[in-house]
């Protein structure tokens, strides 16, 4: 946990139905006394459970967006003196797009890191997101929250 009491920054959390990029969430979190930046970036893959991925549809209940902010709140609680940026694509993605995107700045990278990892696996576990996987074979299957 940072040892900077300021409170934490979200500077955003929300679902997008348009692309979206590290580059972006790296520029949203960086400021002058940035001493670190984490970004991660989950990619739709070409392959589940040995099976052939050929696309990804993401659908989100109409809380997503509030409960994106809620989970992104409960993070900075975690993390003062951090910025916090996230987002979820929703809508039909192709292998190789973004599909969640997260950055975390702090005066140091172990806060950095720490708030990274912990925003994403708090993303992951808790937005209202599905997907639905298309296979080579023309077979679908939904996944549980993203």
């Amino acid at each position: 946990m940072a040892t900077d009491q300021n409170p934490a920054t979200i500077v955003h959390a929300a679902v997008s139905s348009v692309p979206i990029d590290a580059d972006t969430a790296w520029t949203a979190v960086e400021t002058d006394t940035t001493g670190a930046v984490v970004t991660f970036g989950g990619v739709v893959r070409n392959h589940d459970g040995g099976r052939d991925v050929t696309r990804l549809t993401y659908t989100a209940h109409p809380t997503a967006n509030a409960t994106m902010r809620e989970l992104a709140e409960q993070v900075a609680s975690r993390h003062p003196g951090t910025r916090l940026w996230v987002a979820h694509r929703i809508g039909e993605l192709a292998i190789g797009d973004s599909a969640l995107i997260a950055a975390a700045a702090s005066s140091h990278r172990g806060e950095a890191f720490d708030a990274c990892r912990d925003l994403v696996e708090t993303v992951k576990h808790g937005i209202p997101v599905w997907k639905e996987q298309f296979f080579a074979d023309g077979d679908t299957e939904w996944v549980g929250s993203a």
